[in-house]
């Protein structure tokens, strides 16, 4: 596995969950089985959703054999350089090639140490080269162009979240071919119209506050008519796979045809974010075939 670069080894479809990523100790097992069941069902990676860290993906990891376990994403300004590259090299150590590192700049609502934050992920990935972490085994959460130029130059390649086809392939624009280029897809496994748009319009709402996400829709072609009132259905359409089993496929295989070499599925079904919906990603993993 050490051998393998993260794009050889994550296959063509993965699982994004906040729920996999837990402080609770009691849970371990729990977190583990589960993992091993994803890879029993064919998914090539799990990214690990929220502000996660690289002792997160340890449960995990220890309980598979060939599963890619990511962060997605590791925030810059929660966790130091030195720190996560002595953490790094403890889990690379006993697990070579599992591991892939997910970071980004949050949110300046999120983040009160947010300033100017392309700049400060070139001084952090300065200083990850300068603490041994290589840069075939980093990932960047990129939207912009800029981001997406350090995701080509400095790392593995590119997971942006909450995006669309489109911007997938604006995305393999900028890369070009030989990067990991897996954005975040959320799924309403929800045939009824209605059911999966106010699904789907829960999970977005947040999200429709923070400008690093609607000024990137705004820059592929919607307007700030799609981002009122919970969202368009048009931007909800385009954002999200929703439908029955064919409409959801035909979905995940639009972003694999604009680009993508990885597509991270978020099941998106009204539970708290937090839980592990193991029969969803079972009839995700079936309908993907």
């Amino acid at each position: 596995m050490s051998d393998h670069t993260v794009k050889e080894s994550v296959g063509r479809y993965g699982v994004w969950s906040v729920g996999l990523r837990s402080e609770d100790p009691t849970r371990r097992a729990e977190l583990g089985e589960a993992a091993a069941e994803l890879e029993e069902l064919g998914y090539g990676a799990v990214w690990l959703g929220g502000n996660s860290a690289v002792r997160h993906a340890e449960p995990l990891v220890e309980a598979t054999s060939t599963l890619v376990v990511g962060t997605s994403i590791q925030s810059i300004w929660q966790h130091g350089a030195e720190e996560t590259a002595a953490a790094f090299a403890e889990l690379e150590s006993a697990h070579p090639g599992r591991f892939a590192l997910g970071l980004g700049v949050s949110h300046a609502k999120l983040a009160e140490q947010y300033r100017r934050p392309v700049s400060a992920l070139v001084g952090y990935l300065d200083a990850l080269d300068a603490a041994g972490v290589p840069a075939h085994r980093r990932l960047l959460a990129a939207l912009g162009p800029r981001t997406l130029e350090l995701s080509r130059d400095r790392a593995a390649g590119a997971i942006p979240y909450l995006v669309t086809p489109e911007h997938t392939a604006y995305a393999r624009g900028v890369l070009g071919v030989g990067p990991l280029l897996a954005p975040e897809l959320k799924v309403v496994l929800e045939p009824d119209p209605a059911t999966a748009r106010a699904l789907a319009r829960e999970s977005l709402a947040p999200y429709l506050s923070l400008p690093n996400y609607t000024n990137n829709f705004l820059r592929h072609g919607f307007t700030e008519s799609d981002l009122a009132d919970g969202g368009s259905d048009r931007l909800v359409d385009r954002v999200f796979a929703w439908g029955d089993d064919s409409a959801v496929r035909a979905r995940v295989e639009e972003f694999l045809g604009a680009g993508a070499d990885h597509v991270a599925l978020q099941l998106v079904d009204g539970s708290p974010r937090d839980t592990l919906p193991r029969e969803g990603w079972r009839r995700l993993a079936g309908l993907l075939g």
